[in-house]
């Protein structure tokens, strides 16, 4: 399986830094070096349309940031998970805890868009994770358990088809990165509500400094990273985490 490395560009970089931070990537990394990773690039809607050509015929993919769960429709300011489909996105972030706590993106929601990203053929990355006052008040399991029940009602299933990114609030853009036993720790315990096996990979403050002990643990399937993909040089060195499938991942002794 290859590791997953999705670079969400949230509201940054347009159309013309959009072209020059891809071409730059693309010269910093070799065609061999993305044979063992799957690089996701998400960028704001606008640069979709030019992103997708620079990429076509390459190893790597276009996510879009959001969607809506209806596939047209009298919602304006909202997209269809349809018109990204067209410009050529093969995944999309549903859930992302931003959408959550400043939109007030709820459960039900994003039950809802994760049905039709399912339906239209879309592979969602579902981010589930806790706020740093529910870690401390004890409340982590419970919150990500909610967050994938009540996301994944009626399609339990199916969440194989789909990348589960573990995102704990406060670790994003905060500086702050859960160490490798809090993400690891939490990583099994969704691993165990999913009924069938499943890419669950990590996001929160990933950088080019932290990236080879994430990717070191077998657990972690992968990366969605944030601030450290606006810029091609840190992101590369992400893409180019020094663990290669010819080495061992690390494994818990007690597994």
């Amino acid at each position: 399986m290859k590791a997953i490395i999705a670079g969400n560009w949230k509201m940054n970089k347009d159309n013309g830094q959009s072209r020059e931070l891809v071409l730059k990537l693309m010269s910093l990394v070799g065609i061999d070096e993305l044979k063992n990773r799957q690089v996701i690039l998400i960028p704001p809607f606008t640069s979709l349309s030019i992103l997708a050509e620079l990429v076509m015929n390459s190893p790597i993919k276009l996510g879009a940031q959001n969607m809506h769960w209806e596939r047209s429709g009298a919602f304006t300011g909202e997209v269809s998970g349809v018109f990204i489909k067209q410009l050529g996105c093969e995944y999309v972030i549903i859930g992302h805890s931003e959408r959550r706590h400043l939109m007030g993106e709820t459960n039900k929601e994003i039950n809802r868009k994760l049905k039709t990203a399912l339906d239209i053929g879309l592979i969602a990355i579902l981010c589930v994770g806790e706020t740093g006052a529910e870690r401390d008040a004890g409340q982590t399991e419970s919150v990500i358990e909610k967050q994938l029940t009540q996301g994944l009602e009626g399609f339990e299933n199916e969440a194989h088809k789909m990348i589960i990114a573990y995102e704990p609030v406060w670790a994003i853009g905060t500086g702050k990165t859960a160490t490798l036993e809090q993400a690891v720790e939490v990583h099994k315990f969704i691993r165990g509500l999913l009924k069938k096996p499943s890419t669950i990979i990590y996001g929160g403050s990933v950088k080019s400094d932290n990236i080879d002990q994430l990717m070191a643990h077998e657990e972690i399937q992968g990366v969605l990273v944030g601030g450290a993909s606006l810029d091609p040089e840190s992101f590369a060195r992400i893409i180019q985490y020094q663990k290669f499938l010819d080495k061992p991942k690390i494994s818990d002794s007690s597994d």
